[in-house]
Order: C-alpha cells, then sequence, then structure tokens
C-alpha cells in the first residue's frame, strides 16, 4: 500500500509538473500575441487574453465529467413553481414602474451558417420579411407604447457579428427602443495537440479568423461588467436583464414572471430565474435543473458520465429542460463578478479547420452560473415561450399559418386543434436558406399538421395544404412537384410520384 501511494504521489506531482509547464507556455505565447496589439486595442485585448488564461487554469484543473452522479438529486417540490401558479397572481395596477426597472438582453453572437447565410443570424428574415432582430425591436416598442415605459434593448454581439449588426441599427433610430450593444471575449483556439494558440498575433480578418471564436454566452457577466453597460443601466435604476437568444422567437417579455421578481410573495427577491418547459422526444440532449450539494444546478448533457447518459435522457426522470430564458439581478451580477464568484462548468468544444488541424475551444453557458446566486429560481413555463430557429424545418413552422403575428410576437393559431407543434424533417436538399425557399412557391397550409418528412429532390406548388403524416421521399436521380393546390391528407408520396395512403 506504501509503494501504492507513493506512485500515487509520483503520479500527481508529474502531473503537477507539466500543468505548470502548460501554463508557463501558454503564458508565453499569450505574450507574444498581446505584444502585438495596437495601442488602441492593448487594453481591450488584454482582458480578453486575462479571462482566457483564468478559463485556461481551470480546464487544466478539472478531471474528466464535472458531476458526481450520485450527488444528483431531483429539485425540491417549490423550487420549480408551475407558470400557472405565477400567472395567478395577477398584475399590479403599477406595472409600468415594474417594467421600467427592466433591461431585455439578447445573444446575438451567433452566424447564420448553419442555415448557409452570411453574416449575424439574428439578419434572417423569418416572417413577412421581418428578421429576428426586427420583431424583437417590434415586441419591445409595442412594449413601451402600451405602458408608456423605457425598457432598453441590449444586444451581446460577437467579434463577428459586430459590425454588421451595427450596421443595420440605423434603422431603428426613430423606433421607441434604446438599443445598446456590447461585445463577447475574443479567445484563441488552441491546438489539440499542443495546448497553444494558433493565433500568432491579434489580428483576426483573412487567414486569421479561424484563430479565434467567441467563448458562449456564459461570457456575458464578464463582458458585459467589463463593458461599463452593467454600471450605467444600475446608475439608471434598472434591476433585472431578461436574457434570451435572439433565434428564440417565443422568448417576449413576461409580466407575470417579471411581478413575481419584483413582489416576491415571501418577500425574499430571487437572483437568478431560469425558464424551464416540459421535455418531449425532441428535447432529450437539452439541459436539465437538478438539486446539487443544496444548490439549483443546471446538468448539461456534455457533463454526464457515458454510463448515465441513457438515464439523464429519459423523459420521466428528467421532465423538464432549459430554454435559456432567463431572469437575472444586475446588483447580483456585479456583486460576483466584483467577487470573481461565478462559477460555471467548462465546456470543451472540439472543431476541425477547414486545413484540417484538430483545434478546441473552450466554452461556458450562461445558465450554469445558476448555482452562484442566491435564492435561484425555475419555472415551468408553457412550450409556447420556446420556438427557436435552428433550421429550416423549424423555419418552415414559424413562417406557416400554424402561427400568426401581432406586434413582433408569434402566437399558435387558434384554429389549431391542438397546442404541440407538427414534427417536421427537412432532407439536405433544404438546409440552406436560399434553396427552402426556392423549393417552396408558397408555405403550404399546416393547421392540421402532426408529421411532415421530406426528403431529396421535392418542391412544392403554390396553395398545398397537408394534413396527418406526409411523408415525401424523392429517390436518388428522382424529382418530385407536388402540383398547386394539391391537399396530401396522410399520403406517402414515393421516388416515381406514386401516392399511396398512409
Amino acid at each position: 500500500d506504501f509503494s501504492k501511494a507513493m506512485s500515487q504521489a509520483g503520479t500527481s506531482q508529474f502531473q503537477e509538473v507539466i500543468r505548470q509547464e502548460l501554463e508557463y507556455s501558454m503564458k508565453v505565447e499569450l505574450d507574444k500575441i498581446l505584444s502585438t496589439a495596437p495601442s488602441n486595442e492593448l487594453e481591450h485585448t488584454k482582458k480578453d487574453l486575462e479571462g482566457f488564461k483564468k478559463l485556461f487554469h481551470r480546464f487544466l484543473q478539472e478531471k474528466g465529467p464535472s458531476v458526481d452522479w450520485g450527488k444528483i438529486q431531483r429539485p425540491p417540490e417549490d423550487s420549480i413553481q408551475p407558470y400557472e401558479k405565477i400567472k395567478a397572481r395577477g398584475l399590479p395596477d403599477n406595472i409600468a414602474s415594474v417594467l421600467n426597472k427592466l433591461v431585455v438582453v439578447k445573444l446575438n453572437g451567433g452566424l447564420g451558417t448553419s442555415m448557409g447565410c452570411k453574416g449575424p443570424k439574428s439578419l434572417i428574415g423569418v416572417r413577412n420579411e421581418n428578421t429576428f432582430l426586427d420583431l424583437t425591436v417590434q415586441q419591445i416598442e409595442h412594449l413601451n407604447k402600451s405602458y408608456n415605459t423605457d425598457v432598453p434593448l441590449v444586444l451581446m454581439n460577437s467579434f463577428n457579428t459586430d459590425d454588421d449588426t451595427k450596421k443595420i441599427l440605423q434603422k431603428y433610430s426613430h423606433s421607441r427602443v434604446k438599443i445598446y450593444t456590447f461585445n463577447q471575449s475574443r479567445y484563441p483556439r488552441i491546438n489539440k495537440e499542443t495546448l497553444l494558440p494558433i493565433a500568432k498575433d491579434v489580428s483576426y480578418s483573412g487567414e486569421n479568423t479561424e484563430c479565434w471564436y467567441p467563448p458562449g454566452h456564459g461570457d456575458i457577466y464578464a463582458s458585459f461588467y467589463n463593458s461599463g453597460l452593467l454600471d450605467n443601466l444600475i446608475a439608471e435604476g434598472k434591476e433585472y436583464i431578461f436574457v434570451s437568444n435572439i433565434d428564440n422567437l417565443g422568448a417576449t417579455v413576461d409580466l407575470y414572471i417579471l411581478n413575481h421578481l419584483m413582489n416576491p410573495p415571501n418577500g425574499k427577491r430571487c437572483e437568478f430565474v431560469m425558464e424551464v418547459t416540459n421535455k418531449t422526444r425532441a428535447d432529450v440532449k437539452g439541459g436539465t435543473l437538478t438539486q446539487y450539494e443544496n444548490k439549483l444546478r443546471l446538468v448539461e448533457i456534455a457533463q454526464v458520465p457515458k454510463a448515465h447518459v441513457d438515464e439523464f435522457k429519459s423523459v420521466s426522470k428528467f421532465k423538464i429542460f432549459n430554454t435559456n430564458n432567463l431572469w437575472i439581478a444586475l446588483s447580483a451580477i456585479k456583486r460576483l463578478q466584483e467577487k470573481n464568484a461565478i462559477d460555471m462548468e467548462i465546456i470543451v468544444n472540439p472543431k476541425t479547420l477547414d486545413g484540417g488541424l484538430n483545434v478546441i475551444q473552450l466554452e461556458t453557458a450562461v445558465g450554469a452560473a445558476i448555482k452562484s446566486f442566491e435564492n435561484s429560481l425555475g419555472i415551468n413555463v408553457p412550450r409556447s415561450r420556446f420556438l427557436p430557429v435552428k433550421t429550416t424545418s423549424d423555419l418552415l413552422l414559424v413562417m406557416s399559418n400554424l402561427y400568426s403575428l401581432n406586434a413582433g410576437s408569434l402566437t399558435m393559431s387558434e384554429k389549431r386543434e391542438f397546442p404541440t407543434v407538427p414534427l417536421v424533417k427537412l432532407g439536405s436538399s433544404f438546409t440552406k436558406v436560399q434553396d427552402y425557399l426556392r423549393r417552396f412557391e408558397s408555405i403550404p397550409d399546416m393547421l392540421e399538421l402532426d408529421h411532415l418528412t421530406v426528403s431529396g429532390d421535392v418542391t412544392f406548388g403554390k396553395n398545398v395544404s397537408l394534413k396527418g403524416t406526409v411523408i415525401i421521399i424523392a429517390n436518388h436521380g428522382d424529382r418530385i412537384d407536388i402540383p398547386a393546390g394539391a391537399l396530401l391528407e396522410n399520403k406517402i408520396v414515393s421516388g416515381n410520384l406514386r401516392i399511396l395512403d398512409h
């Protein structure tokens, strides 16, 4: 046992030496990169690289999955409240004064590349020529006009989206919404083998675009604080931010949740509220809220030991998942940021660059910080508050007559008999937005649709109606054109245009 203990001690000592060497090498490389920064960018770059150094230090310290599966418990009953209960409290007469304490923050760091678009994802047209950003501005403007309030919009951009977003913001200069922006950090990607940055200098244009990345939306706390905007908003009397992904069209300001935060029934304010919603089969990989070491904690699939992944995906055991609609107290962000006390698990995201080089990028997720805040709460909201548009299949749903658009908000049509959304799977011919738009002369009537699968070279004429379960599969080399005015109800349409009853 003694020799075993000695060899273990030797191993851990050896690992410690390696770790120190890696940290030293990283510091040398980052100093070299910093030395290439022009004077007007020096302070900013320094902050970014300092933040990265801290993240890298933690990455070297951590071992294996970051949760001990045995410690995961179901959250206590009162720690996840049903939305109905929150709504039942009604609204006070002075809702305007409550709204004036709110700031809406949209995570706007992502590009539209997965949908075949250049530039920020927020500038993709989703409904009647309106982009994600247009709809967001319309929603907040409607709120400000209806209640005579001053709710500002803050966009967290990344270095990928900042220029294009700022150009477009001029078009809202006459709208009744103050719009502010701040940038996420810019961190260096590291070579998977050497664990050293692949960037040689600070530039991030041309050949160097692949050397840098925005480190996930968990970066919001540090960047918001460092930008000075957090302090400015606190000075203006703002108390809460409502944070959500800009591509989640269901994430509108909810007055009942806001009232619950500002006027808590037990007199004790929550510093952090996470909106969760019930899992369906499509959401089995979504992060879930658990009780862990007496705190509410977000557990993501990447943190789960392999042996327990199936259990994690079980809809019966973990019934809810995180929508990434979050309500957070500004004073708490400031307090925790100043104490360096926001603890988020590191997500290691491996990538292969165009030239074949394997790199990793270290990221964090905004919701993971829930355990650092006091008196956190989950609210189980209706599914309608989670309407993300990640693919053209999602885009088809929000463009269709399943939804009506009013003052920037989408609501499910009353004509639809059941509240669930149809399951839509469009094949690879539809992945890019421009290909997708070319294949639909008009968006089909989908009010009575349950399930649609389309694969291969398929186009839709005008005024097509889809009902029940519809499966359309064009074999390789074949093409299927669904004629204008066609009604497909429980049909399978296969390679040679035979239309079968399903």
